[in-house]
């Protein structure tokens, strides 16, 4: 078989729904609440699931799937471990990029904008929500850390789930929240023909200019 050949043929026509700038709401916000609403009425797998796009100092990119776990007009929020590649990069660089993606609606939404980390209340918060054994984990994880082997992380699981058994357990200090401040939105529908539409907000002037871009 000529694998090159199969992967050429591969491909669909996206003939869903369609987006204009007359029907989309003012507010990118909004807009992809409305489209979010619909995402989890459809019993989707991680319908939260995030691809988020990183640079450290030289601008070397890094890439990787997270979970949204906020979202609201200042912005959207993940959790992690500040001390990860992602942390790290995010400490030093503070621009980033989030892409949705749900093939089931044929629709995209990119968003673009500034890093914060939010309180360490807020965190704390979201953590007591939590289950135990992922508030443990999150003790155990020295995220992005080169380890022995596995024996090695369960032991140190196991450590902390004996330190914490009965008792509260904190928020570690490396560990918590950042919110997404965006400054950019574009929402992609597929259509027929790879003619694509390609809804966009830039925030100017603390305004909200929406456009369309070329597919």
């Amino acid at each position: 078989m000529n694998k090159t050949a199969s992967l050429n043929n591969i491909r669909r026509e996206y003939k869903l729904n369609k987006l204009s700038e007359e029907t989309v709401h003012k507010s990118p916000f909004i807009q992809f609440a409305s489209w979010f609403n619909q995402v989890m009425k459809m019993d989707l797998i991680e319908p939260n699931a995030m691809i988020l796009a990183t640079a450290d100092i030289k601008a070397k990119p890094s890439v990787r799937v997270v979970l949204m776990k906020g979202i609201g007009n200042r912005g959207i929020i993940f959790f992690t471990n500040y001390k990860s590649r992602k942390g790290q990069e995010l400490s030093q660089n503070s621009s980033a990029a989030l892409l949705f993606y749900w093939a089931e609606l044929e629709r995209q939404v990119r968003i673009e904008g500034k890093i914060k980390k939010i309180p360490k209340v807020e965190s704390q918060k979201y953590f007591d929500t939590r289950p135990v054994e992922s508030r443990i984990a999150a003790w155990a994880s020295e995220q992005s850390k080169i380890i022995p082997d596995r024996e090695y992380l369960e032991k140190r699981f196991d450590k902390f789930e004996q330190k914490f058994s009965g008792k509260k357990i904190p928020v570690p200090a490396n560990w918590g929240g950042f919110r997404l401040v965006p400054d950019y939105f574009e929402f992609w529908q597929g259509r027929e023909n790879r003619l694509h539409d390609r809804i966009c907000y830039k925030k100017v002037n603390k305004k909200w200019k929406i456009f369309r871009l070329a597919p």
